[in-house]
């Protein structure tokens, strides 16, 4: 089928747009590519240090001819879907050394987990990780001996981040190389029940703790369909995984074989090698867009509008979110997968997963076919499924058809005709709901707002019992510059709860929400944030608030509102504690919400 129209004129406007920029970033490429393999350049002190450690591989890495492999990883044993790769760097020497290369762990990069700090001081210093990881990453490769690169990352800021560094770097060849998700454990929609019994007081502590204990149970991925899980999809739906990658489970004869394969063509795409495959050719505007249709197709995490601006931005591409909202209005969503449904990723990989979800993309017209990718030219590669036959890995075509029609569907019966993101605009700025979990009569939600300027302050009032009908809960002050952009999502079982009692409820905010919210109607994101004097710094309790997901709106109707003097908050409590005081030039300087929110881009 030919491409959809509107995929292909908003491909063209953001290349159009973009070309000053993109012209530019591409002749650094070229630039970079044209010295030849690095190495050759390091002088002999230079390079005796690079190889002073490597034991049989020094003459290999001394003779010039081999493609060297710089591994970026961020391994460690706090993260779930982290712990994994303690054992990849062994693993990955051993593969390249079969296939006449050598690699080397170039550097670690942080890997903060959101669960963990979720509600906590530390939740201020997430979003700006992701800039803090892209700069590791190129302190990393700054050493100049690689020829291709592994990216060993998963979860929230980090596979953002390392996109930042790959292009930056974007003459090396760059495979990102997942761990997979934990197995599933206690169904997300039971913990989710537990979580609102705790909180409206009917089940105590103990009882929360062993809920969580018996979801989050081993190592990998969370299992439900947040910014993690979100990020694995789009390194297939950008063609920087190798196909069918994403959702293999840790520790299976399947998941090394998969690691050992990356390492394979992450030498075989180098300069030095038979395939050259740059990440900042395979990083163009086609790449971004099937990413963003895969986001939308999926129902994936609010969390990446913040991060594809700042990845496009550091390959050379201009993408807004007028974009995200074009490309919404005719991407199906095809996948329930929870916070949007009851399964998880693991049921979704069963139901066919990204390699029947990309055919019917495909087949539909709604991805370009002719992207470049790790795997080869063209996207079809990624209607395949890796498998193991007789201890040989091969890849054999997907599903052709669904294997459960209640998480997974085709695009011509999707579970709705657009995506799961929508771009809300009004006299209160630019934010976007994630409506892909969200019950259809909850599209449309106008009430009196209730202002507060702390998460903290909203479980006050809960607690207190003060929400007692229809709310816009307001929750400012909660933007990049004034406290690193927070996930909210522990307001979450509380918000549930009173809309479970019968009350309209929603939340607009200057902050995020996590990859795992969606049940109550939130506008995130909101801009200009209200600690740059933007509209939310005007709205005082009891004005009536809309948000129209249905039309797009987020709008205040009460009269006077643009008379009013914005609203200074004391922003003193969380300039220090948990090294916030560290983060201090990021909030000065950081980009608002709608470009990506980002420092270093």
């Amino acid at each position: 089928m030919s491409l959809n129209p509107t995929i292909d004129r908003v491909t063209d406007r953001i290349r159009e747009r973009s070309e000053p920029m993109r012209s530019a970033y591409l002749a650094r490429m070229r630039a970079a590519r044209d010295e030849g393999p690095a190495r050759a350049h390091l002088s002999c002190g230079n390079q005796a240090h690079a190889y002073a450690a490597m034991g049989a591989d020094k003459a290999t890495l001394m003779a010039d001819r081999a493609p060297n492999i710089g591994i970026v990883t961020a391994y460690n044993d706090m993260l779930s879907a982290h712990q994994p790769y303690e054992a990849y760097p062994a693993l990955i020497r051993e593969a390249a050394r079969k296939h006449g290369a050598t690699a080397q762990v170039a550097g670690g990069v942080p890997a903060m987990c959101d669960g963990v700090t979720q509600g906590r001081a530390g939740m201020e210093l997430s979003l700006f990780s992701r800039d803090v990881i892209a700069l590791a990453a190129g302190v990393s490769l700054s050493h100049n001996t690689y020829d291709s690169s592994l990216y060993l990352g998963v979860c929230d800021k980090i596979v953002p981040g390392l996109i930042m560094a790959a292009a930056t770097f974007g003459h090396l060849p760059a495979v990102f190389v997942p761990a997979g998700p934990m197995t599933s454990g206690l169904p997300n929609d039971e913990k989710s029940k537990v979580r609102n019994a705790f909180a409206n007081g009917e089940v105590g502590r103990e009882a929360l703790m062993a809920a969580e204990m018996a979801s989050y149970h081993g190592p990998g991925t969370c299992t439900f369909y947040g910014t993690a899980n979100t990020n694995q999809m789009l390194m297939e739906f950008m063609g920087l995984h190798l196909p069918g990658a994403s959702f293999v489970n840790p520790n299976t004869p399947l998941r090394d074989a998969l690691t050992l394969a990356a390492v394979e063509r992450a030498a075989h795409i180098s300069a030095l090698g038979n395939d050259y495959r740059p990440a900042g050719e395979i990083l163009d505007e086609r790449a971004f867009v099937n990413g963003v249709v895969g986001l939308m197709a999926t129902g994936g995490s609010t969390n990446l509008v913040l991060h594809l601006p700042a990845m496009a931005r550091a390959a050379g591409i201009d993408l807004t979110l007028d974009d995200f909202d074009a490309l919404s209005d005719v991407v199906p969503l095809m996948a329930k997968v929870y916070p949007n449904g009851l399964a998880d990723v693991n049921h979704f990989h069963a139901a066919g997963g990204l390699s029947f979800m990309i055919g019917q993309l495909l087949d539909q017209g709604l991805l370009h076919p002719d992207a470049k990718t790790i795997a080869g030219e063209g996207l079809s590669h990624y209607r395949q499924e890796p498998k193991l036959r007789d201890g040989v890995l091969v890849w054999e075509d997907g599903a052709a058809d669904t294997l459960n029609d209640k998480i997974l569907r085709p695009a011509a019966t999707p579970f709705a005709a657009t995506g799961g993101l929508k771009l809300l605009n009004g006299n209160l700025g630019t934010g976007i709901i994630k409506i892909s979990a969200v019950a259809p009569e909850r599209h449309v939600i106008e009430a009196p707002a209730r202002v507060f300027h702390t998460q903290e302050a909203v479980k006050a009032a809960f607690k207190a019992g003060e929400f007692t009908g229809d709310t816009v809960v307001v929750v400012r002050f909660q933007g990049p510059q004034a406290n690193g952009m927070p996930e909210l999502h522990s307001l979450t079982p509380m918000m549930s709860v009173l809309q479970d009692k019968g009350y309209k409820m929603a939340l607009v905010t200057d902050g995020r929400m996590s990859g795992a919210s969606g049940k109550v109607p939130a506008a995130i994101h909101v801009s200009p944030e209200a600690a740059a004097g933007g509209p939310l710094a005007r709205v005082q309790d009891g004005d009536i608030l809309r948000l129209d997901a249905t039309k797009g709106t987020l709008e205040i109707l009460t009269p006077g509102f643009d008379a009013r003097t914005p609203v200074q908050a004391d922003l003193t409590a969380n300039a220090f504690g948990m090294g916030r005081e560290l983060f201090d030039v990021f909030r000065r300087n950081v980009g608002p919400a709608s470009a990506g929110a980002a420092v270093v881009v």
